[in-house]
């Protein structure tokens, strides 16, 4: 790219982007630095406070990420280095005829790309030289007379190809998850970084921290501080660093909402706007481990030989799935026969009525549940013929007494995209009482999971009656539904 104007004279004039104001002054150091700009001296003491590094990188950087703790500033900042890296820098001579550059903002949902965008609109609206570049505008993206397109797109890593881009922002990239994939931050990641190769565009990720994995914690790891790559720049700041704004009496505008969040919730606080990663959080398992535990099989026939047990979870239709899981004990390993999921909308007497044939097939008269919508599993299932019983234990419980099966691998699964990665994005939180609690993550699911999880404990805890060996089994060519 070819600057027409330098960053920080686009920072400092009013008729541009506007933020020469003394609060912007802790971005503006991270900003100029990020794009090879020298800083001055009261500039570099943020820089260094907020990197970790004695000296700015000198160049622009290719990746430039930011743990930024919330309200801390950091959409804003990262609009208007996109309107400047589309509005006020040539890329023309990067670009085939006819071919237009995309400023890209992911985000786990349009809405929440459509934060950035709508600070873009706003800084471009605003100058009264930088909205006669605006072509076209609408809720997902702007087209701008330089060539140039700034648009939003959800994270999905199987809809980033096909384009060039001459920047691309990960928003709140610390919380990606999907059903698509355990890793979607990588993945997704893996997928823009060519539509960055033709341009050398720089990539850019910020995001309050999470838990201690994913891109963003193994990046901030590697790179934050002195010993970091100096072509990428990592910087952490709580929200009170970066968001610089005053009362009337001079004290931080955010500090009594700081300090409430604090006194709710410690852990959570030091996450959400101390900038710190979560401690209390740790994955539930590995991905070695379930890879150790896995058979190359989707399903496993009905034999005589074996006592099974069944665990469903529940669901009304509407937004969960309704899954099943039947397992069994063979020489003293957990196995895993099947599983079905069935996802909404749809009717959930139908779906009794396929997982009570299900289980009957495979001489099953009692399914477990957890206690979801009171006697309405135990009636539908009774019409059906199946009793269905309350699980004693509680969801966590379960998976608490599944780790030490799966670790000792003393656990045969079924090969299921889906579940392996529902048990990866599982989560294990201890509490300041010192208690842990499993659970999947924000916006994550575990129905499938969930209903493996009690098969296999309960097959753990049940008489078994097997006599036959594991062994390599024949399965019928038509056998089965993968789930």
């Amino acid at each position: 790219m070819k600057p027409q104007v330098t960053l920080r004279a686009a920072l400092n004039d009013p008729n541009l982007l506007d933020m020469a104001a003394p609060s912007w002054i802790a971005w503006r150091s991270l900003l100029l630095a990020a794009m090879g700009e020298p800083l001055l001296p009261e500039e570099l003491e943020y820089f260094r406070k907020l990197t970790g590094r004695a000296e700015p990188p000198g160049k622009r950087v290719d990746e430039f990420w930011c743990v930024i703790g919330r309200r801390g500033g950091k959409s804003k900042a990262v609009a208007a280095l996109c309107v400047y890296i589309a509005g006020l820098c040539e890329h023309r001579h990067l670009l085939s005829a006819g071919e237009r550059g995309v400023v890209m903002t992911m985000a786990a949902d349009r809405r929440q790309a459509g934060v950035i965008l709508a600070y873009v609109v706003g800084l471009l609206e605003r100058s009264p030289i930088l909205k006669q570049l605006i072509v076209r505008k609408t809720s997902e993206e702007v087209e701008l007379s330089t060539g140039i397109t700034i648009e939003v797109r959800t994270a999905s890593f199987r809809s980033l190809r096909g384009f060039t881009s001459i920047a691309v922002v990960a928003d709140e990239i610390a919380i990606w998850y999907s059903d698509e994939s355990a890793n979607p931050d990588t993945e997704i990641l893996a997928a823009v970084r060519p539509t960055l190769a033709t341009t050398g565009g720089p990539l850019i990720a910020i995001s309050s921290p999470y838990a201690r994995k994913g891109a963003m914690w193994e990046t901030y790891s590697k790179h934050f501080g002195p010993g970091g790559d100096p072509a990428i720049l990592v910087a952490q700041g709580e929200t009170l660093a970066l968001n610089l704004e005053r009362d009337e009496a001079g004290r931080p505008k955010l500090q009594s909402v700081v300090d409430r969040a604090f006194e709710r919730d410690p852990a959570d606080a030091s996450a959400e706007y101390g900038a710190q990663f979560r401690s209390d959080l740790e994955a539930f398992v590995s991905r070695e481990v379930l890879a150790d535990c896995t058979d190359d099989v989707a399903e496993r026939p009905y034999e005589a030989a074996n006592a099974y047990v069944a665990f469903t979870d529940p669901s009304g239709g509407s937004a969960d799935a309704f899954t099943l899981a039947i397992a069994h004990v063979e020489d003293n390993i957990v196995v895993l026969d099947l599983v079905r999921e069935v996802s909404p909308p749809f009717m959930p007497s139908e779906v009794v009525e396929q997982f009570a044939d299900i289980v009957k097939a495979y001489k099953v008269r009692t399914v477990q549940g957890d206690r979801y919508a009171g006697e309405w599993p135990p009636e539908q299932f009774a019409r059906c013929g199946v009793q269905y019983e309350t699980c004693e234990l509680s969801k966590s419980e379960i998976y608490q007494e599944l780790l030490p099966l799966l670790n000792s691998r003393t656990v045969a699964l079924l090969e299921n995209d889906r579940l392996q990665r529902q048990l990866l994005s599982l989560e294990r939180r201890t509490s300041r009482a010192g208690r842990d609690a499993i659970d999947h993550p924000r916006g994550g699911r575990d129905d499938l999971a969930n209903a493996v999880a009690g098969a296999l404990v309960l097959a753990q805890k049940a008489p078994s009656v097997t006599v036959m060996k594991r062994g390599p089994i024949q399965y019928p060519p038509s056998w089965g539904q993968v789930a």
